[in-house]
């Protein structure tokens, strides 16, 4: 499953004839803005203010945390470095890594990388199947591409016979690959949904920039082209296999399944880097964190079969590729090449916030009731240029509005089910100037519903240090 340098568009869909909404969020009052070649977010006062824990210390590059329904209570915390560790009950980080894959990746530059162990998710029966899926960055395969950077893997692996607190590493077992022409925009999340037990897997558009060059489709980029997996998010049944070999089989009710020029693996596309996704607890609704170009980051409610702009938009923005640092003046495509509405963020932050937003989770647990079904997120370094100044934010839902009522079709998204969240920063209490001053790299979620923040003070994901935390949110004290 590897993206071909070679691709020319292929035929899609007939446009719809029908007038179609305007999604975008362009004329929203709580829209980013831009001016002077900076971009603006328009926040809400006063912030939040919260506790951070210390819970876990000594990782390289923390990038998630997850919690498997099996009971036992254990945190398993992805390192970008190539490592799973344990977070058990009363005993602390275990020293023996869950499982190490540092002899698979792609190396690293230590300075600063996109690639790496990514993420990791258990099967829904993990208790009973001890089955768990990782998404990571392996050397080009043999026959890619000349020139491209890496190829990324979606396995799965067992745990060992006889530790639970270890992964077999011999029973690796690639689903997927997919060729990358640049190092970074890997994308990379990966979970389970609530109600269907598919697996959904969001990919980058490629890398480099503006979704162009070496890699990228002329004219259109990889995340509008509906004959591939770059710039998308996808779901597949990783309990049956496929036809021809494959080691997954389509979903009967993904949304272009039966579309002529689509990859039947698609869920939703036009995105640039969606390296984030979560489940709302409560409602089941998807959403993406999605690293923007040059101005503004996204947040969007994902909905089956959307599309959501990138390169046609970047947020609720005009975008030009020949120049990203100044947005066209309006007005500019609402639809795409099949006539369907670019669906825009709900939330949006420019860069006086930072430069990479960082998703993390609507907020169900018990402990700080004042942020209940609030998106609780970050940006990673939290002032463009200073290092150690990742920021955390929270986006609250307009007035009377239910996450629950959000369509699950894109066909059925209205504009007034799409409207803006209110954005605040969180402040940290006992912090001097209320940032995390650290690296923002990624969000967790226990079974309880409470929300933890990996942070490192490095750059990149250097094996020789150790500053990589695990902070868990808590009522300001």
């Amino acid at each position: 499953m590897s993206a071909d340098p070679e691709h020319r568009p292929v035929a899609v869909p007939s446009p719809r004839t029908q007038a179609q909404p305007d999604l975008t969020n362009q004329a929203s009052p709580l829209a980013s803005t831009y001016r002077d070649g900076q971009s603006y977010t328009q926040l809400a006062t006063p912030p939040a203010v919260v506790g951070l824990e210390r819970v876990a210390e000594g990782l390289a590059a923390p990038m998630m945390l997850t919690e498997p329904d099996d009971g036992s209570g254990r945190l398993f915390i992805v390192d970008q470095i190539g490592l799973i560790r344990v977070f058990a009950p009363g005993g602390g980080l275990l020293e023996e890594p869950f499982l190490d894959l540092r002899n698979r990746l792609v190396p690293l530059n230590r300075r600063y990388d996109e690639r790496g162990l990514l993420s990791l998710a258990f099967h829904p029966g993990y208790a009973e199947n001890g089955r768990f899926f990782v998404f990571y960055s392996a050397p080009l395969r043999s026959g890619g591409p000349q020139g491209w950077n890496c190829t990324n893997h979606l396995s799965e692996f067992g745990i060992a016979r006889d530790d639970p607190n270890r992964a077999d590493p011999a029973t690796e077992r690639v689903i997927l690959t997919i060729d990358k022409p640049a190092h970074n925009h890997n994308g990379g999340p990966i979970l389970f949904g609530p109600g269907d037990g598919y697996l959904y897997l969001a990919f980058g558009d490629g890398g480099g920039a503006d979704d162009k060059g070496v890699g990228h489709v002329p004219d259109m980029g990889n995340a509008q082209d509906p004959a591939q997996l770059l710039g998308k998010i996808i779901r597949i049944d990783i309990d049956h296999p496929g036809e021809n070999g494959r080691a997954y089989a389509i979903p009967s009710d993904n949304p272009f399944v039966d579309a002529a020029g689509f990859r039947p693996e698609i869920y939703a596309m036009g995105l640039r880097n969606p390296a984030y996704l979560s489940f709302d607890a409560r409602t089941g609704r998807l959403i993406t964190a999605s690293a923007g170009q040059a101005l503004f980051e996204s947040v969007h409610v994902v909905a089956k079969g959307g599309n959501y702009g990138w390169r046609i938009r970047e947020g609720t923005h005009c975008f030009d590729p020949a120049d990203h640092n100044h947005p066209p003046a309006g007005p500019c495509p609402a639809i795409g090449a099949r006539g369907e509405p670019l669906i825009g963020p709900v939330v949006e932050i420019g860069h006086d916030m930072g430069t990479t937003i960082v998703g993390g989770f609507v907020y169900r647990g018990a402990a700080m009731p004042g942020l209940a079904g609030a998106y609780i997120f970050g940006d990673w370094s939290g002032t463009e240029g200073v290092e150690e100044g990742g920021r955390l934010l929270v986006a609250t839902p307009p007035p009377g509005f239910d996450l629950g009522t959000y369509p699950l079709e894109a066909d059925r998204v209205k504009a007034e089910q799409n409207r803006m969240w209110t954005t605040r920063e969180v402040r940290v209490a006992g912090s001097p100037d209320g940032n995390v001053n650290a690296y923002v790299r990624g969000f967790g979620e226990d079974r309880a519903r409470e929300v933890y923040v990996m942070v490192n003070r490095e750059m990149g994901p250097d094996p020789s240090t150790a500053t990589g935390e695990v902070l868990k949110l808590v009522p300001a004290r």
